[in-house]
């Protein structure tokens, strides 16, 4: 009984795949949708699952590349950016993406592991909206976000 039971639980709380920046680029852009960059799968997994179970659509990327792949065809407006991405780092991506007419009114939250004394100046300074740590505290991950979703498109907020 008890081998059955660890099957289900293991079972039951498994996020799915990530599906690819392709499939997923296929999303319309609505209020309730954001992109998640970041290259460490189980974070990526994990963020993913929290926010899909609260009814958010969750584009992901695990590179500055895929990022902007994503971006070509929507362009959500929240984005959880890692700062710590292989290649272009997030900071890069930040300023690149706050100097575009199309992405620049994004909600960019810088979204770090490795958080040093200073680092939350450098997001700001880069364009970051927003910054969280991780460890996700995911019971407080999703009041985050609504607050970003509102932070994002203020005058909706104030209807």
């Amino acid at each position: 009984m008890a081998p059955r039971l660890a099957r289900w639980c293991s079972a039951r709380w498994v996020a799915p795949p990530l599906a690819t920046p392709q499939q997923e680029s296929e999303v319309t852009d609505t209020p309730e949708t954001l992109l998640v960059v970041d290259d460490n799968a189980m974070n990526l997994r994990l963020v993913s699952f929290l926010l899909k179970s609260r009814g958010y659509r969750v584009l992901t990327a695990t590179n500055a590349d895929e990022a902007l792949a994503v971006l070509r065809e929507t362009v959500p407006p929240v984005i959880l950016m890692d700062l710590q991405l292989p290649g272009m780092d997030g900071l890069t991506l930040t300023r690149q993406l706050k100097a575009d007419p199309r992405t620049r009114r994004a909600f960019i939250v810088a979204f770090t592991a490795y958080a040093m004394k200073g680092d939350d100046a450098k997001a700001f300074e880069a364009g970051c909206d927003a910054y969280l740590t991780k460890p996700v505290d995911t019971r407080a991950l999703p009041e985050q976000i609504a607050g970003f979703f509102a932070r994002a498109r203020p005058e909706e907020a104030s209807r």
